[in-house]
């Protein structure tokens, strides 16, 4: 590994916190470094695809960078970064670098089809934790979802990232009538590899048709998954207070499985996530249309901790306020938030 001049904060144990109306201290920010992906997923991405705008309106390396540092001064200490696909940002090796400098832990979600290009920086820099989102292990039905064909250029990463010792966790949206009969198949994949499986439900963004009817909840997937394997021996497992999966093995399997249930079972009670796009807004809930824009008021040499401490205080107790199925089925609620691709996985 290479060597580092760490930015060191505060020390802990003094550093500012962000605390919400209710009492939920944020530690952990999601940064997407791109709008853009080389798959289509129709839930991720509408059918017709977002306007490209001109780079411009995106933060360049060293505003990631440096929105990142006040982030981090303000007590957040594990910074994911996300897309679109953020391993084709242009420089993404260098943003890497350098935020592998703040004393943060540091990990990233990709849909693994570069994962082979960059498998060195991504050790270099202390990466230790991999999502990659798969969502069938079926090659044709994962064209299906993803509009494209990269199934086994994905699995091939999968398991160079396991050979080579990462925490690997498989992100799978499920679907009703889509990919919901391979809850099975996915949790197989356990049974000799040391990969955590992760059962998303289909949640609602502009541009994807969504209604429940398509989703799949917590309490169907358990069951599945019980009757096959025996409910004695799929097996509880203790997690961390701000988890959002509620994860299980199966007895003598090498890896595990959880379910993140934020439709029929949310986890907002806990929450201590924090959302950048790449346009430079903060999302303090993945569910709000409601935005703070920090680019521009970091372009123009603002003082951004009001604004963020702001954010995170008119935060909703839950989901953004959408804290019903029937205000989720509500097509003019629902819509209001963007499109899941320019938001950030």
């Amino acid at each position: 590994m290479q060597n580092k001049t760490l930015i060191h904060p505060l020390p802990t144990e003094v550093r500012p916190q962000l605390i919400d109306s209710f009492g939920r201290v944020h530690n952990y920010l999601r940064i997407s470094l791109t709008e853009r992906c080389n798959l289509r997923c129709f839930y991720c991405m509408p059918e017709e695809g977002i306007p490209l705008r001109d780079k411009a309106h995106f933060m360049n390396h060293e505003e990631v960078f440096g929105i990142a540092k006040i982030f981090n001064q303000l007590g957040v200490s594990k910074i994911r970064l996300t897309g679109g696909e953020p391993l084709i940002k242009k420089g993404a090796k260098d943003i890497i670098a350098n935020l592998a400098k703040l004393d943060t832990e540091l990990a990233i979600t990709t849909n693994g089809i570069l994962v082979d290009q960059f498998i060195d920086v991504i050790k270099d820099n202390g990466i230790k934790s991999v999502n990659i989102s798969l969502d069938s292990l079926v090659a044709q039905r994962q064209e299906m979802i993803s509009r494209r064909n990269y199934f086994d250029r994905i699995f091939k990463n999968i398991n160079l990232l396991i050979d080579e010792g990462f925490n690997v966790k498989i992100n799978v949206v499920v679907m009703n009538n889509v990919n919901d009969t391979e809850l099975v198949d996915f949790v197989e994949l356990t049974k000799d590899k040391s990969v955590q499986i992760r059962f998303i439900e289909f949640m609602p963004f502009n541009g994807n048709k969504w209604s429940w009817s398509k989703g799949v909840g917590f309490q169907k997937m358990m069951n599945a998954i019980n009757y096959h394997f025996g409910e004695e021996k799929v097996i509880p497992l203790v997690g961390n207070p701000n988890d959002t999966a509620k994860c299980f093995t199966v007895e003598n399997y090498k890896g595990s499985f959880g379910i993140i249930s934020s439709i029929s079972n949310p986890f907002c009670g806990t929450c201590n996530r924090i959302r950048l796009t790449a346009d430079g807004k903060m999302k303090n809930c993945l569910f709000s249309s409601g935005e703070t824009d920090l680019l521009t008021a970091y372009r123009n040499g603002e003082d951004l901790i009001p604004l963020i401490k702001h954010s995170i205080g008119t935060k909703k107790a839950e989901r953004a306020g959408l804290d019903t199925i029937e205000k989720l089925n509500t097509s003019s609620l629902n819509t209001k938030n963007r499109s899941m691709i320019s938001i950030g996985g």
